[in-house]
């Protein structure tokens, strides 16, 4: 295998160095996961399990921030259930395999790195660079965000809302880990949405004007995505995963390059 670094590389080189750039990521995956693997269930009750209980931090610090107007109950407990043979031990896989993402997500960036830098010029590694370092960073806020406050929120509200006093909440295991997970990992994603905006702009692509005038538009596709992202659709589980989403896309707009003049 020719070096990427290597000017003149074929189409067929270029997929060469990408087949095997995924086949080190997929290696690197499997190595943690299997570590993740054994280590899940020591972690799954105080982590993955926290926002079940009333004494999980976040809320014991929203309760002493806001001297008990959010009324996060000390008592509060679910009892995730499960009705489903294999579902302990596919949920034991499909937590390993997303906490091992989020482990080796820097690891995927520099790989990622190494494959489209031969084609930029200096100028772009200039810019570049220090954007994929920023973008690991918010990935990793993103993801925290998501676990410390809108997860909480989300299933902390849907859990004490009722509807009938007769109806009793019986959690599913699927239905937890599903929802954790997609909130955690998309709130991830949607944190590399300033990353994009600067990138585009230094690649003379998106400038501040655009999304400017764009804005409204932004608004609808802002608040679509957040009904997809919410799985329970509720009023407020969508404001609070939005609401993120529209500071982030102001975000990106102070973050782009202005229009350059033009000549009278």
């Amino acid at each position: 295998m020719e070096d990427p670094e290597e000017n003149g590389m074929t189409f067929w080189e270029h997929l060469e160095v990408l087949r095997w750039s995924l086949f080190r990521i997929v290696c690197v995956l499997a190595f943690v996961m299997v570590g993740v693997f054994i280590a899940m269930p020591y972690i799954f009750d105080s982590f993955v399990l926290a926002p079940t209980s009333g004494d999980f931090f976040v809320y014991r610090w929203l309760n002493d921030i806001s001297h008990g107007l959010l009324n996060f109950d000390k008592d509060f407990s679910v009892q995730i259930i499960n009705i489903n043979v294999a579902s302990q031990f596919m949920t034991h896989i499909t937590t390993s395999i997303s906490f091992s993402l989020v482990i080796i997500f820097p690891y995927i960036i520099y790989e990622v790195w190494k494959f489209i830098r031969p084609a930029l010029y200096d100028n772009e590694i200039h810019h570049l660079r220090p954007a994929f370092l920023g973008g690991t960073v918010m990935f990793f806020v993103g993801c925290a965000i998501g676990y410390l406050l809108v997860f909480p929120f989300t299933f902390h509200f849907l859990v004490d809302y009722q509807l009938s006093p007769n109806i009793e909440n019986q959690i599913n295991l699927s239905s937890y880990i599903g929802n954790f997970t997609m909130m955690v990992l998309i709130m991830g994603i949607v944190f590399e949405m300033p990353l994009l905006a600067w990138v585009l702009s230094c690649l003379g692509v998106v400038r501040r004007s655009f999304l400017t005038k764009y804005r409204r538009h932004a608004i609808v596709v802002l608040m679509v995505l957040a009904a997809i992202i919410t799985p329970s659709g509720d009023p407020f589980t969508l404001m609070l995963v939005f609401i993120p989403l529209y500071v982030l896309y102001e975000i990106s707009i102070r973050v782009v390059k202005k229009d350059e003049p033009t000549d009278d």
